[in-house]
């Protein structure tokens, strides 16, 4: 007597490998739904939504770490987003906000910058998507998409109506956005997010800043992320003149662009390339 069958359980699995794409896709949705309320003149809201895609951003990557689910094509459809939410989406803020009515040779900044973002995420790809992390090279392009996109919030701070009002603001954009452009396509190596954790002084640390960064981001978020962003765009060029860190690629990051990084959904994968074996990890976001 054959026994009865019972229906097989959902695949878990693919559910979860869904999972980060999901993100990535929200992560779209709000950098579109930012550029098509700059322009409509809503720069407030269009501001924090490029804020929201780099929250969802960080989170695909970790999700797919976590979850042991990261993909090439997960790899390659966070780099496409991210062009759009933090290349595209703020260069277009900043033109609706600053220089559409400047000059027909305005929107040149935002080219280069949108150029410089396109160039610095394809160059992620090559050399450090899908492997672990514990510097960026160059400028992260979230971190200079909000550091863009958190200017207008900060215009309407107390702090800007004082004593910051009266400077040159036109022209201290067309500046930022050159360094950010310069940066992206840097050798400059700037910090991942710190680890969290209370066994070590480092993990304390960490938790510390994570916290800190939280509780302002939350209570004194229109005074607290531009600034931020500054902040963070100063100590990788302070800390690459310091010390001396603005050199060539090392021989690692060389060896990544020997060849494609092939990113498994599972399980590590070994692959040849000219004759050398390497172990390749899932991928994450930048």
């Amino acid at each position: 007597m054959r026994s009865p069958r019972f229906p097989r359980p959902p695949n878990m699995r693919r559910v979860v490998i869904v999972v980060p794409s999901l993100f990535t896709l929200f992560n779209l949705f709000f950098g579109i739904w930012s550029m098509v309320l700059a322009s409509r003149g809503e720069f407030y809201r269009a501001s924090w939504y490029i804020v929201f895609a780099g929250i969802l951003d960080a989170l695909d990557g970790r999700v797919a770490r976590i979850s042991n689910t990261g993909s090439r094509f997960g790899a390659e459809l966070d780099s496409l987003v991210d062009v759009i939410s933090f290349g595209v989406a703020p260069a277009f803020l900043i033109y609706m906000l600053v220089f559409w009515n400047a000059g027909q040779a305005e929107w040149i900044f935002c080219f280069f910058y949108v150029m410089a973002a396109a160039i610095r995420l394809a160059r992620f790809n090559v050399t450090q998507a899908g492997t672990a992390k514990q510097a960026f090279i160059g400028l992260p392009s979230p971190a200079a998409g909000i550091t863009l996109a958190t200017y207008y919030p900060f215009t309407q701070t107390a702090v800007y109506q004082g004593a910051l009002r009266g400077l040159p603001w036109h022209h201290l954009l067309q500046l930022l956005m050159i360094i950010l452009t310069i940066l992206m396509v840097s050798q400059v190596r700037y910090a991942t997010m710190p680890r969290a954790g209370v066994r070590s002084v480092r993990g304390i640390l960490g938790l510390a800043t994570i916290l800190f960064t939280v509780v302002f981001g939350i209570l004194e978020h229109d005074v607290f992320f531009f600034p931020l962003g500054i902040a963070y765009m100063t100590y990788g060029v302070l800390r690459a003149m310091l010390l001396g860190f603005m050199s060539e690629p090392d021989e690692d990051e060389d060896a990544e662009i020997a060849g494609p990084i092939v990113i498994t959904d599972g399980s590590p994968l070994e692959t040849e390339y000219n004759g050398e074996e390497r172990r390749m990890a899932p991928g994450g976001s930048e």
